[in-house]
């Protein structure tokens, strides 16, 4: 018998790298997601395979039972250490699925490019927490780490503010359909950037007295929340990137690559990858062609609502 699980991919618009230390972060769920797709197998082994959103083959491999039962001390981050790693952990919250099972067929199917960076493993991490009834949140923090954030997009279909509090999720569905969404972008940098990597730099650069920063991140992200204009919007989304430049030591995006673009520009996510947000009162779509960066999706394209 064939069973399908389901999860939303995700954009992190205000709070990146912040949410880390217990700030508010506001997150959308994006409308493609991943399916995590599980057939009986036997030979107490995991027959694998991910598609790409193109159809192809990203990763196929075959991950016995008795890898997956035992602690692994992984000499390398490949993507078969890193899916037995999850696999592993899993299996600590829930053994059954091993321990009660002659072995799976087991595939996963991306609805995004899988170098768009929208959640490949936070999507994959919830799906399989779905399928085994484990709490997505422990099993993100046991095996791949980072705030969660992804971990809520993947299971609401509406916005979301997200912190944590004394390391527990915290997540509040928001509204957020202002009529300036027609004026917002997402654009792809042509490079998936690392989250595990984009934090570890932030923990090094990070200032000691985060209490003020933090708390000024939430006052710029209930202003982006509710922000009535396209305006006013537009200014939050400036003073975000501006105290995340001061924090990183970083250029901004704009300033590092789109020094002549007339509008407002955010990075989302890891700085430096991935995708940014566009805002401009025309379609910007020429322009960003222009400097060799040819996917750009609108709001209403890619935002679940």
């Amino acid at each position: 018998m064939k069973k399908t699980f389901y999860s939303n991919g995700k954009l992190l618009i205000t709070g990146e790298y912040l949410v880390l230390d217990g700030a508010k972060a506001f997150a959308l769920p994006t409308k493609m997601g991943q399916n995590l797709i599980i057939e009986k197998g036997n030979n107490k082994e995991i027959i694998w395979k991910s598609y790409d959103a193109d159809g192809s083959i990203w990763f196929e491999n075959t991950l016995l039972f008795s890898d997956i039962s035992k602690e692994i001390n992984p000499e390398n981050e490949s993507v078969k250490t890193t899916l037995t790693t999850i696999l592993h952990e899993a299996f600590k919250l829930n053994p059954d699925f091993i321990l009660n099972s002659n072995g799976y067929h087991i595939t996963t199917e991306l609805g995004f490019p899988k170098s768009w960076g929208l959640g490949t493993s936070s999507t994959l991490i919830n799906n399989i927490a779905q399928w085994l009834q484990i709490d997505a949140f422990t099993l993100l923090k046991n095996s791949f780490g980072g705030s969660g954030y992804d971990i809520a997009c993947a299971q609401n279909d509406t916005p979301i503010v997200y912190h944590l509090e004394h390391g527990n999720p915290i997540v509040e569905k928001v509204p957020f359909n202002p009529e300036f969404t027609q004026n917002l972008y997402f654009v792809y940098l042509n490079k998936k950037q690392s989250s595990k990597t984009a934090i570890a730099a932030y923990n090094i650069n990070k200032k000691n007295n985060l209490a003020r920063t933090i708390a000024l991140n939430d006052v710029i992200t209930s202003e982006v929340l509710n922000a009535p204009t396209l305006q006013s919007f537009a200014t939050a989304i400036q003073k975000h990137e501006v105290q995340m430049s001061i924090i990183l030591e970083t250029q901004t995006i704009k300033e590092s690559l789109f020094p002549d673009f007339n509008g407002v520009i955010k990075s989302l996510g890891a700085w430096g990858g991935d995708f940014v947000m566009a805002i401009a009162a025309e379609n910007p779509s020429a322009y960003f062609i222009s400097k060799g960066y040819k996917t750009i999706v609108p709001y209403n394209e890619m935002i679940l609502s």
